[in-house]
């Protein structure tokens, strides 16, 4: 699926998930989710769920960062072999679910840049900038990430999920690209099937574009609804 797509799914699959893991604890994280780790794991899923195309030079996610994520993409691509290789396999979702919650247990300040990075890859995959001015794109991202990463912060958002969103994001990434006809190499490196190729629908072609897109998208707003105790968050008069 496109960048768009992914991030979409990333949004509706941790709104899905919250009333499931709501009150849980599972290998010592308890998933206390109110507003603030919502929204925070709603953006950080949606940022991981792109993080798979890292490996490819024209991705949503290689151009966020410029010069930054083009050299990490690039190193990802030679390491695990090429694009929809390495990067849409379980090892792949494991390693970054388990480095991203060392980070959570080992620094605040990490967690924190780690939240910011996935925020922005996050607000650009789901279209927010303007495509025809990639400076004036950059400089609203920027403003959008800092501002919502500082709100969160400000907060006090717990992130002691985050490994497990990311893992998950990933997730949702293969499931994504599984019901397109490219398919993913889940148990790489020790198979490289191709589960689910030349299955599904064509990327962005009118079934993404039609159906799952504008699917997705009444899923956020119905979430919202469904979350959140809208009366209790807004301003009273």
């Amino acid at each position: 699926m496109m960048g768009h797509s992914h991030a979409l799914s990333g949004v509706v699959g941790w709104m899905a998930i919250v009333p499931v893991v709501q009150g849980l604890e599972f290998y010592g994280v308890r998933f206390d989710l109110g507003p603030g780790e919502i929204i925070a794991g709603s953006l950080v899923c949606a940022g991981a769920a792109l993080l798979p195309d890292l490996d490819h030079k024209s991705a949503t996610i290689t151009k966020t960062y410029g010069f930054f994520t083009e050299t990490i993409g690039a190193l990802l691509n030679w390491v695990f072999g090429g694009h929809r290789n390495g990067t849409h396999s379980l090892l792949f979702a494991l390693l970054m679910g388990a480095m991203t919650q060392a980070l959570a247990l080992w620094s605040e300040m990490a967690v924190q840049i780690f939240v910011f990075l996935l925020v922005g890859i996050a607000l650009q995959g789901l279209g927010f900038g303007m495509d025809k001015n990639r400076a004036a794109a950059g400089i609203i991202n920027a403003l959008g990430t800092a501002g919502i990463t500082l709100a969160l912060f400000t907060a006090g958002t717990d992130y002691s999920w985050m490994g497990v969103a990311v893992a998950f994001g990933c997730l949702l990434h293969f499931i994504g690209d599984i019901i397109t006809h490219m398919g993913v190499p889940l148990m790489w490196p020790f198979s490289k099937y191709r589960v689910g190729q030349d299955v599904g629908f064509k990327t962005d072609g009118p079934v993404e574009r039609k159906i799952v897109t504008p699917m997705l998208t009444m899923a956020v707003v119905l979430y919202s609804f469904y979350l959140f105790d809208w009366p209790e968050l807004l301003p009273k008069s």
